[in-house]
């Protein structure tokens, strides 16, 4: 059973809290720089530059944080979900570490998706909130996210309360794909998707290029806040241990 679940070296060096924040430390300014200049431009580019909608005027460029807040509300909830796997198999004590950063990241992103969806909501639907299948599944996203924090915050052993939350981060993945695919299963509100990676956008090119600029940007930004509460969970955890002393005592 044992070889059956063996992994690369490097999987296992990804476990180490020394290795992990220290090389968490090296990538951070150069994902924090990636992060400013992209958001930056997406931002300057989306809401001066690109043109408005034909229909919706310039109420659609609410757009440029929507589409990447719900993008990443999902995808980091995928990365939770993965890293609470990891835990329960692997007994990773930096994959527990990773999760429990990652709820209160995501949901985050989720009321940031569901606020700038109301807003853009107003104007488009004539409402702030309809009980739309995609909005729906991504409050309970929010709430999904919300479990897991509290689960964290609630049990004071660390161990069961990363099965806990990764129990829960598991059995709530069902719910990303009806995120997804809600708009195609059944009669909604909400429009489809804006961009594939298998598709020709919809929209004209100035108009998704910034789009697509913001997204790449927003995981930049994730990226960094991930790592700075993954490094400050790293050193709570590990604060008996040599290196750890050894680098409070150094600064």
């Amino acid at each position: 059973m044992a070889n059956r679940w063996k992994m690369p070296t490097w999987f296992y060096r990804l476990g180490s809290p020394r290795w992990s924040f220290e090389i968490k430390g090296k990538l951070l300014p150069w994902f924090a720089i990636a992060a400013v200049v992209l958001m930056g431009c997406g931002v300057v580019w989306g809401l001066a530059y690109a043109p408005a909608d034909y229909q919706q005027g310039n109420s659609f460029r609410i757009i440029y944080i929507h589409v990447p807040a719900a993008m990443l509300a999902q995808s980091c909830y995928i990365l939770m979900a993965i890293a609470g796997a990891i835990s329960l198999i692997w007994k990773m004590k930096v994959a527990d570490m990773v999760a429990k950063s990652c709820a209160p990241i995501g949901a985050s992103l989720a009321v940031l998706a569901l606020a700038t969806g109301a807003i853009w909501g107003k104007p488009t639907w004539g409402t702030w909130w309809v009980w739309d299948a995609r909005l729906t599944a991504m409050l309970i996203l929010l709430f999904l996210y919300i479990g897991v924090y509290t689960l964290h915050s609630a049990i004071e052993n660390e161990i069961t309360a990363g099965k806990a939350g990764a129990v829960l981060s598991l059995v709530g993945i069902v719910n990303i794909p009806i995120i997804k695919y809600s708009v195609e299963w059944w009669n909604t509100l909400h429009q489809g998707s804006t961009f594939t990676v298998t598709e020709q956008p919809k929209m004209a090119p100035e108009m998704w290029m910034p789009l697509l600029i913001m997204v790449i940007g927003f995981y930049c930004f994730f990226t960094v806040v991930l790592m700075l509460r993954t490094r400050a969970e790293i050193l709570q955890r590990e604060k008996r241990s040599g290196w750890v002393k050894e680098l409070v005592e150094a600064h």
